[in-house]
């Protein structure tokens, strides 16, 4: 599939399955809310403490499926390399994340507090490979 399609695919779609790597090499899923970032990335919210942020921290493969609201229908699969950033750095890319999947937030000074009272992080994933190829 052409990564720009699937770009396309994402801005509009953000229910999604994050698959990390277990240290013993299984899969962990998780269910999470993904966006697009500025820069073409898929984008998710986590917290320091989590099992994919710890799973991503060591090894940096992750795999998504992102399904369409009705679950049954369009889907995608994304693999890439994750990065993760961490407050204070990301602050501000975790409101563009929120504007991004909620809209405004009614008040983002108690949405900024929320975020380094969670510990929150950014995982920014690089899309490498998309399908599946609809010529296929």
């Amino acid at each position: 599939m052409d990564l720009e399609a699937a770009r396309r695919f994402l801005k509009e779609n953000h229910r999604a399955v994050l698959a990390t790597r277990r240290a013993g090499g299984g899969l962990q899923l998780s269910p999470i809310l993904v966006t697009l970032d500025g820069d073409g990335r898929a984008v998710v919210s986590a917290t320091e403490t989590r099992i994919k942020t710890k799973n991503l921290r060591r090894d940096p493969r992750a795999t998504l499926c992102v399904m369409n609201d009705r679950f049954f229908g369009a889907w995608l699969q994304i693999e890439g390399s994750a990065t993760i950033l961490s407050l204070p750095d990301a602050m501000e890319p975790l409101v563009d994340y929120y504007r991004s999947v909620a809209g405004e937030h009614e008040d983002w000074n108690e949405y900024r507090s929320a975020m380094r009272r969670e510990q929150r992080v950014l995982i920014r994933i690089e899309i490498e490979r998309a399908g599946p190829d609809p010529s296929t």
